[in-house]
């Protein structure tokens, strides 16, 4: 169900999404596909079909990417064989070609500079995201990094939120989501946490403006402009 806030939104803490959100990481992801496909001996595959893949982690990414490459037929041997192909050539390109969405550091500073909190939750791995955070130096902003093994299940389910908000000791209400794709869009709704979403983000390709979201924002430092610290 569609909600209307009032602006600005009244919160005590952010989190905030990585790929398609902070980063635009599709360049390794798609090298690292093809990487493994070549492994596979495969063709490769155009860099905006792999965008349309992402979203809900490495694992789903490597299913998608197998099952366009062999017309869908992969039994579950080949499937982890090509995990564990992609993963070691991630590892080797993770953070080669990413860049920085605009806005995002002007808008992880207003945050900071307001004593908001600030997290990071992601559906990446940690061996991943940790070592990205640290190469683009966004890391030191993150008071929590919730990776997509750091718990038992990942968004869209809220525990990642819910356990960022223990963390920091805020309330769902207060924590403002801010991501780029349906999972953000459903975890937030489950957790109870308010949600913005970016427009330039991935979302498997569909419209992030059909989502259920408190706003729609074109990057994180327009996002800022419509919350104050509670």
């Amino acid at each position: 169900m569609q909600r209307t806030p009032s602006f600005p939104l009244r919160v005590m803490a952010v989190t905030i999404d990585l790929d398609g959100t902070l980063l635009d990481t599709i360049p390794d992801l798609a090298a690292a596909a093809n990487l493994m496909l070549h492994e596979l001996e495969r063709p490769p595959l155009d860099e905006g079909l792999v965008r349309t893949f992402v979203g809900k982690g490495i694992q789903n990414l490597v299913e998608r990417v197998v099952a366009a490459a062999f017309n869908g037929a992969a039994d579950a041997g080949l499937l982890q064989h090509a995990l564990t192909v992609y993963e070691r050539c991630y590892a080797s390109v993770n953070g080669r070609h990413t860049t920085i969405y605009p806005g995002v550091v002007e808008g992880l500073d207003a945050l900071r500079a307001v004593g908001l909190p600030l997290a990071c939750v992601t559906n990446k791995s940690a061996r991943f995201t940790l070592p990205l955070l640290d190469q683009v130096q966004l890391a030191s902003y993150f008071a929590e990094v919730v990776a997509g093994d750091t718990l038992p299940r990942k968004k869209p389910d809220p525990l990642p939120l819910l356990h960022v908000c223990d963390k920091l000791g805020v309330a769902p209400q207060d924590m403002l989501m801010i991501g780029d794709s349906v999972n953000d869009a459903r975890a937030a709704r489950a957790a109870g946490c308010p949600v913005f979403c970016v427009t330039y983000g991935y979302n498997e390709g569909h419209d992030a403006r059909e989502l259920d979201v408190d706003a729609i924002v074109a990057s994180l430092i327009e996002a800022t402009r419509l919350i104050q610290k509670a």
